[in-house]
């Protein structure tokens, strides 16, 4: 079964959407989260392993950040970075405590997949865990079309980390 990005993505209504739109990292919700998802990298990786970007470095311009709201719920968030004008890479994506299991990282991957294509990049590539906490992250790239890679851009071999491509 396809799924087509219009039918997931939109404006918050009475329908049950999720409003994904471009974030300036400045909410205190967005903060909080960011926060989480870096206590959880640190719980499951070891310093040299870790990838995840902290608030300053996902202000970098060559980064998209975005944030999913149900209301005024901050429901996740995640963020696209440009490796060059054809390759883009995941960043950071989070979901909430209170919205696991809603479709929310689904969301937010169509919604990013949707933005490079956009963009016109031919591949997009992301680092996760290799620990199996990351196992539902990997299995949703899976499902949407990733593949093993070896490491892209700076990163280098690690028995911490898995490496994934999908050709746009």
């Amino acid at each position: 079964m396809e799924i087509f990005y219009s039918e997931i993505v939109g404006s918050r209504g009475e329908d049950g959407t999720i409003e994904i739109k471009i974030d300036d990292l400045s909410s205190p919700e967005v903060t909080c989260l960011i926060d989480e998802h870096l206590k959880s990298m640190r719980r499951h990786s070891p310093p040299e392993s870790k990838h995840a970007l902290d608030l300053e470095a996902l202000k970098n311009p060559e980064i998209t950040f975005w944030s999913a709201w149900e209301n005024k719920d901050l429901a996740g968030f995640g963020a696209l970075k440009e490796l060059d004008e054809e390759h883009g890479e995941i960043k950071s994506m989070r979901t909430s405590f209170a919205h696991l299991r809603k479709g929310v990282g689904k969301r937010m991957l169509l919604h990013i997949i949707e933005a490079a294509r956009e963009r016109g990049y031919n591949r997009l590539s992301l680092e996760t865990g290799s620990m199996e906490a990351f196992a539902p992250a990997r299995r949703m790239y899976e499902t949407f079309g990733f593949k093993y890679c070896p490491p892209f851009s700076n990163y280098k071999e690690d028995t911490n980390s898995l490496f994934m491509t999908k050709e746009l």
